[in-house]
């Protein structure tokens, strides 16, 4: 898929943003025409983030029948934050937005009536009652820090939306140094994201929107303008963003019904949806208002969108806007599964704010009864199975006939689910027993059903449609995987062959796969005669110690290869601990008696009945609770579970990288389990599902409930990654032909440091395109082998790989700029796998060193330092260092003079030009690079040998530019206007002045009258001028960061 790219300036991007704005009819303004000392100010002080007079309007235009005395308290209490905590102000005023705001006022009469303010108007009707507009360069200071954030929407005055963008031109930045800018705002400007509801980044090609709290990695895409389609790739990111997400009725439905706070108990999440997530809602809102009138069916429909999109959070979303929509609703929320119904709670538990209540979860049948009794609303959770009939029942009782009940079904193809009948035998009597949808008809006879669920519904399943009407809205894996919501699974088989012919292999039938799926009915059923055979064939003695070994030994080799939190999933309970016993008698540090400590854990339910040396692994859901809070702190030393059902699904581990098999599965079941490794984390390239028990046709029969493209990226064979690895590491070996690094699989390290260096001198010797190659098949290659580590392919490899590594980190620290350096994930794209004992990490720490340099001070390049340089063996690398180093100089020197570093980075561009072109010999752009740091040493003396300071100098240089004025007017007068140049323009520097134009045309008179008293040809005036005004903001913006506010 081609990607749209256009060679935007930042400040091209920013002007194309603002355009799409005003196509939604935003009004527009210029930061500096409403700052305080432009020409319409609308703020009295910088460190002001509200625009007071248009959040006062638009509060009277939407609260009309409240008085001014309570709009004005309303203000104050907006405009005043509570707390020095700026996440605890943001869930505060969120919190406004959905709740309005209850003030109470003194009236006439003495007396403290209480009224509702709303701040925003979200009618559809009434849009126009809100003032919407967009900012560029809106400049901040705050904490004595000044920050000017790229654009900033504001919606009746408040800033609602910060927007950062990077130009697509420069490939030195990109939208990660979008996104860190926004975090330095956050810190240095908190102010202005007491507001906040959204943070945009873009790139020019790429653009995501997050939260306050979003690390990078959940920063998402919008991927579509009209809600239907998803926009073409022709279409740039940004624009599909602003049209798709910031249009009037959209903005304010999306800040008043699609954010939330989340908290763990130690961290205070913010969530925006995301746009599967909100168009969905609406659809089903929509659904809901239609299934829910006098002559609707009830059918609302079911919402397929795959594992690790954020199902629950779509869930909660729905019953958020629900619980305004209908009137007063019950909304019962369904799930089939003691766990799952436990982590659908939670979920929901922590956004009862935007809930507007606290949901309550059925305890027993007994209880469910009494919540659903009751006539005034709720949120209720339970499990479907506490609809079945008391035994002495001949139905299930009518609990209400209201029609404003919702019934919500997680996972809703569930064959519980269903109308079926069937005769079940008991003390010599037949009863005939129906599935649950039956016994929930019976007991909310006029309720509406929706279903969700993380899998497709099968073809010849006929109860879900019947129970819930068909799709409202899909969502699957493959758009999942393209938006970055979910990573592709990768498959490998490593089977650990039964003692068992194929012929006597039992057939994994519906009906004794439900004994361990079902926690509820495994209880009540005994094992059946097939399972318990296959069982006892899966936990023998010998296969379990085999696999153990085999585990241990991928687990260490991937952990290498991509850091990770695992899981495996085996038959019993029995052979979980038998398993356990095994792994940790191969690597005894790995356990621990204490549910705080140890690395790896089982986790199960169980009863006091079951064996006495089954007791330390059967835990309450306290104990579960806890372990799992442990596996998603991914500090923890927890690394690894053990189980038989639990946590198979809805349970949420991002940095979940693989899933240990060794239990049959089909179906929605086994797309359920593989889907715990398929969350986005970091750099996460994949997940990897290990199958010791033979899973595979069990995995493409699953898929053809798929789109095509569906099964394309689920059940990835890591062969596909093997065949990736080797093409790209025989492109490497044949960019590399004919140059000898042989020695980097030597057991000396001097060898192996020698070979590293040598290395790096061949590709940086390559060209521009050569060395792209290099780095871009490097990384690649990495990222296979991480999908693949642990195959005999790729440890063959291994050292090779690792060397590669280690040549692309020495190049990338050569040729980044200090200040542009970034992560090592960032660099390395998942790149940190383990090195051999053959090369380690440490000896690639820093080039200089490895040949033999110290660290240079940038500002003073020593002719030491240059001839030690000059006489380097490696030419290429030694060019490399020398551009490096005084690009560094370049960018130092254009902080005080424009002449100097103009004319240094010229040279040092048609230096470099010449030496990638291949016009000169490396010998010889090597002399023309040191006779350059010579002449920028010489010049820093300059300004003591002329008797001037550091800005008066760059301002001689500036009216010294043109020969024929200098010889004209010489030194003496140069330097007294240069003189009086510097302390006019000091005296004269304002916040914003180079964006101002009033300020710009006064300061170009101040330097105009000062050449005219001096007589500097006039001839030369208007290109002195322009020269000196640049010079100038380069002072002032240095003189700025220096001011306190």
């Amino acid at each position: 898929m081609a990607l749209y790219t256009v060679s935007y300036a930042e400040s091209d991007l920013e002007q194309a943003a603002l355009e799409w704005f005003e196509e939604l009819n935003y009004d527009k303004a210029y930061g500096p025409d409403i700052s305080p000392e432009g020409e319409y100010p609308e703020r009295q002080y910088y460190q002001d983030v509200i625009l007071e007079d248009r959040l006062r309007e638009a509060l009277i235009r939407i609260n009309k029948q409240v008085p001014r005395e309570a709009i004005e308290e309303a203000v104050r209490i907006i405009t005043i934050p509570r707390s020095p905590s700026l996440l605890i102000n943001n869930k505060a005023f969120q919190k406004m937005i959905t709740d309005g705001i209850d003030v109470q006022y003194r009236n006439a009469d003495g007396d403290y009536p209480t009224v509702k303010v709303w701040i925003f108007d979200t009618h559809p009707d009434r849009i126009h009652n809100n003032d919407f507009l967009v900012v560029n360069q809106f400049t901040v200071i705050e904490n004595q820090t000044e920050k000017r954030p790229d654009i900033v929407v504001f919606i009746n005055g408040l800033p609602l939306a910060v927007i950062e963008l990077k130009s697509a031109s420069n490939e030195e930045v990109g939208i990660s140094d979008a996104f860190n800018q926004v975090q330095t705002y956050k810190h240095a400007i908190p102010s202005l994201f007491t507001y906040n509801s959204v943070m945009v980044i873009s790139d020019g090609v790429n653009a995501r929107v997050g939260t306050l709290t979003a690390d990078e990695d959940r920063f998402m895409m919008w991927r579509t303008i009209d809600g239907e389609d998803v926009a073409a790739a022709s279409i740039p990111q940004l624009e599909v963003l602003i049209k798709g997400m910031f249009k009037k009725h959209r903005l304010l439905d999306i800040i008043k019904h699609f954010v939330l706070f989340q908290t763990d108990g130690e961290h205070i999440y913010k969530i925006v949806a995301g746009y599967h997530q909100y168009h969905a809602t609406n659809k089903a809102i929509e659904s809901t208002e239609r299934a829910t009138l006098q002559e609707g069916d009830r059918k609302i429909g079911v919402i397929w969108h795959t594992q690790g999109s954020g199902k629950s959070l779509s869930m909660v979303f729905y019953a958020g806007k629900l619980v305004l929509a209908l009137d007063n609703p019950t909304i019962v929320v369904v799930t089939d599964r003691n766990d799952l119904d436990d982590q659908l709670f939670a979920t929901f538990s922590k956004s009862k704010d935007l809930l507007r209540q606290t949901p309550q979860q059925a305890k027993d049948r007994v209880h469910l009864r009494d919540l659903l009794s009751v006539e005034s609303g709720g949120i209720i959770f339970t499990t479907v199975h506490k609809f079945a009939p008391e035994e002495d029942e001949a139905a299930y009782p009518v609990l209400t006939d209201r029609r404003n009940v919702i019934v919500i079904a997680d996972e809703a193809h569930r064959s519980q689910y269903g109308f079926h009948a069937e005769m079940a035998g008991k003390n010599d009597e037949a009863a005939i027993k129906y599935g649950y949808a039956k016994y929930m008809r019976d007991a909310l006879p006029n309720a509406s059903y929706i279903g969700y669920t993380g899998t497709p519904i099968e073809l010849a399943d006929k109860n879900t449609p019947a129970v819930f009407g068909d799709y409202i809205d899909v969502y699957d894996m493959t758009r999942a995987v393209e938006d970055g919501t979910t990573v592709k699974i990768y498959y490998e088989s490593r089977i650990a062959r039964l003692e068992l012919s194929d012929e006597e292999r039992p057939r994994i039938d519906d009906d004794y796969e439900e004994i361990t799926e079902y926690q509820e009915f495994s209880q009540q059923q005994k094992l059946k005669s097939k399972w318990a055979r296959l069982e006892a064939l899966a936990g023998a003695e010998k296969r379990v110690k085999k696999i153990a070994k085999d585990i241990v030994t991928h687990y260490e080799q991937r952990q290498g290869a991509m850091a990770g939190k695992a899981m495996i999933a085996v038959m019993s309970r029995r052979i979980a601990i038998d398993l356990y016993k095994a792994i940790i008698a191969l690597r005894p540090e790995w356990h621990s008696d204490d549910d705080n400590e140890g690395k790896i854990k089982i986790v199960m339910t169980g009863s006091s009945s079951d064996p006495e040396d089954w007791q330390p692994y059967i835990g309450n859901k306290r104990r579960r609770e806890h372990l799992a809070k442990r596996m998603k702190d991914l500090n923890d030393p927890l690394q690894i579970v053990i189980v038989r059902d639990m946590w198979l699904t809805g349970f949420d581990v991002p940095s979940m990288s693989t899933m240990y098999i060794d239990k049959p599965m089909k179906g929605h079941n086994l797309m359920q389990a593989i889907a715990r490794v398929n969350r986005v984390f970091g750099n996460k390239p994949g997940g990897l599902i290990v199958d010791y028990i033979g899973i595979a046709d069990s995995l493409k029969s699953a898929l053809q409930q798929y789109t095509e493209n569906d099964r394309k990226t689920a059940g990835i064979d890591t062969d596909q990654a093997v065949d990736y690895m080797v093409e790209r590491i025989q492109l490497i070996r044949e960019l590399l032909y004919g140059h000898n690094y042989t020695k980097f699989a030597s057991e000396k390290a001097s060898e192996r440091m020698q070979a590293i260096v040598e290395t790096v001198d061949h590709v940086l010797g390559l060209g521009k395109e050569g060395k792209r190659n290099f780095l871009n098949w490097t990384v690649e290659l990495a990222h296979s082998y991480a999908l693949c580590a642990t195959t005999e392919a790729a440890e063959q490899l291994n050292v090779e790989i690792s060397f590669y590594k280690a040549v692309k980190s020495a190049i990338v620290k050569l040729i980044t700029p200090e200040n542009k350096r970034k992560t090592t994930s960032e660099l390395d794209a998942q790149l940190n796998q383990l090195l051999s004992k053959s090369v380690i990490s440490e000896e690639v720490v820093d080039i200089l060193e490895a040949v033999g340099l110290q660290k240079p001070n940038i500002a003073i390049l020593s002719n030491e330092f240059l001839e030690h340089v000059k006489g380097l063996k490696q030419k290429n690398l030694a060019v490399e260092l020398l551009r490096r180093l005084l690009q560094g100089k370049v960018k130092a020197v254009s902080r005080t003079s424009v002449v100097q570093s103009r004319k240094f980075s010229e040279m040092l561009d048609e230096a470099i030009r010449k030496y990638n072109n291949r016009t000169i010999e490396t010998t010889q752009v090597i002399e023309e690079l040191i006779q350059m740091a010579k002449e920028m040493n010489a010049a820093v003396k300059r300004g003591e040998d002329l008797g001037l300071i550091k800005e008066e100098l760059a301002f001689y240089d500036a009216l010294a530019s043109n020969e024929s004025a200098k010889q004209m007017m010489g030194d003496i007068v140069l330097k007294q206007i240069a003189h009086e140049l510097t302390q006019a323009i000091k005296s004269n520097i304002k916040v914003d002045w180079t964006l101002r134009e009033n300020v710009r045309a006064q300061m170009r008179v101040i330097v105009k009258r000062l050449l005219k008293k001096y007589g500097y040809p006039p001839d030369l005036e208007q290109m002195a001028i322009d020269l000196v005004i640049e010079q100038a903001e380069v002072m002032g913006k240095s003189e700025l960061e220096e001011f306190h506010y």
